[in-house]
């Protein structure tokens, strides 16, 4: 186009196109190869089916049943007070790495690992959990980091982290933690093991998620 002074006119560039994904995955992050380990959360048509998550320890998993193994069933109600919060959190994580978001749907939904064992420390924490504090045990949940998540999910799936265990060791003390400490008070020990500002010196010993 040209302008009243009869000079063309710079035209506005093109949107570069997006960068391709760093590889392909299937729901939130799970890689689209052959049988990688993974979990599956799987969502019944309704609203009022419990939902199920398991872990699928991959290497012909789908031959094997001992190589699937059910982590928890969370009654809908609870599912749907955590489902937007963990999808935001999880698609911000994906798209750190450049790969595909994913959105929650009825049917099976497949995990990356490392999500999905933060995702089985979240679910462990509200599933008898008191409703009223669901939105606590989130912020809480949001409030730690990844290594401190699968530390948590490691340390309680030794020995409860069977669908049946959820009144047993871990799975106990993951409910009290989240759901019934406020959020200063789970992050103080965080903050104390930071050494104080303009302090020169050599750091005093790590605490125990570092």
């Amino acid at each position: 186009m040209t302008t009243s002074a009869g000079t063309s006119a710079k035209r506005p560039p093109r949107a570069s196109r997006p960068a391709a994904y760093a590889h392909p995955t299937l729901g939130f992050g799970k890689p689209a190869t052959s049988d990688p380990h993974h979990f599956l959360v799987t969502i019944p048509r309704g609203n009022t089916a419990a939902v199920l998550i398991s872990e699928h320890l991959g290497m012909s998993a789908g031959a094997a049943p001992e190589q699937i193994l059910d982590r928890v069933m969370l009654a809908r109600p609870r599912w749907t007070a955590i489902r937007a919060q963990v999808q935001r959190a999880f698609n911000a994580r994906l798209k750190e790495r450049n790969l595909a978001t994913g959105t929650w749907k009825v049917g099976d939904n497949p995990v990356d690992r490392l999500l999905g064992k933060e995702l089985c420390v979240l679910a462990w924490a509200v599933e008898k959990l008191e409703p009223e504090k669901i939105r606590i045990a989130v912020r809480n949940w949001l409030a730690l980091r990844p290594e401190e998540r699968w530390w948590l999910f490691g340390m309680t799936a030794i020995a409860t982290g069977g669908v049946q265990d959820s009144d047993r060791g871990w799975r106990v003390a993951l409910r009290y933690a989240l759901g019934d400490v406020a959020q200063n008070e789970l992050l103080k020990a965080r903050e104390l093991r930071r050494p104080p500002r303009g302090d020169d010196g050599p750091q005093g010993k790590l605490g125990l998620f570092d």
